[in-house]
């Protein structure tokens, strides 16, 4: 089974995810997006696939979002896309690509929806935040 993550490592949400995944037995696909950002057609893809608009996927937070005025609805689809591509700082991040489907892992152990075993064991994030208990029980 391939799974791929769009994976920010400067990120602990997009750290964490990838941590996920590996002690769930997978080794995935990591697409540094940042350094190799999808393409128009691929990203409209996944926005597809997660039933989001580009909006959605915007990014506030450590982007250029305020100063180019993207809060403004004036905005197309079309045009948020073209200022993802042009800043691929403003996709929201990690998107994980798996055979079970497509998913924003924003809080990280969402991605546990698409993996082929989400039985991972006990798992704290890299803060300490435990997500998955002793016993295998999702923390929620």
């Amino acid at each position: 089974m391939t799974i791929t993550i769009y994976h920010n490592p400067a990120c602990g949400t997009s750290r964490n995810t990838l941590a996920i995944i590996r002690q769930s037995g997978e080794e995935p696909e990591v697409i540094e997006y940042l350094k190799t950002p999808p393409s128009r057609d691929r990203l409209i893809e996944l926005l597809e696939a997660m039933a989001m608009t580009p909006r959605q996927l915007l990014r506030e937070k450590g982007t250029p979002y305020a100063e180019l005025g993207l809060g403004d609805p004036k905005w197309s689809d079309d045009e948020i896309l073209d200022f993802m591509l042009a800043h691929p700082i403003l996709i929201n991040r990690p998107i994980v690509v798996s055979p079970l489907g497509v998913v924003l892992a924003r809080p990280s152990e969402a991605v546990l929806d698409v993996l082929p075993d989400p039985d991972i064991g006990p798992f704290a994030k890299e803060d300490g935040e435990v997500v998955v208990d002793a016993s295998g029980k999702r923390i929620v």
